[in-house]
């Protein structure tokens, strides 16, 4: 998520942005009331912000397992 040149909006969202998006998708598609095709849209909405989320918390991981094998000192 570091490459700005080639990502797309989405990908440019910060983990914050990206999980209060899906929260509020989420919100929406438990509340009911959309039409099927809405409900899709907003599941396919969730999945990619699902996605990103997980990208951040995959990179944050890997630099926490990055500094614990730095040695002290």
């Amino acid at each position: 998520m570091t490459d700005d040149t080639k990502a797309g909006p989405d990908e440019q969202l910060s983990y914050e942005q990206a999980r209060g998006e899906l929260a509020s998708v989420v919100e929406r598609l438990e509340a009911g009331g959309t039409s099927l095709e809405e409900s899709l849209a907003l599941w396919e909405r969730g999945e990619a912000l699902a996605v990103i989320c997980q990208r951040w918390l995959d990179g944050a991981r890997a630099r926490i397992d990055a500094a614990r094998q730095e040695p002290a000192s």
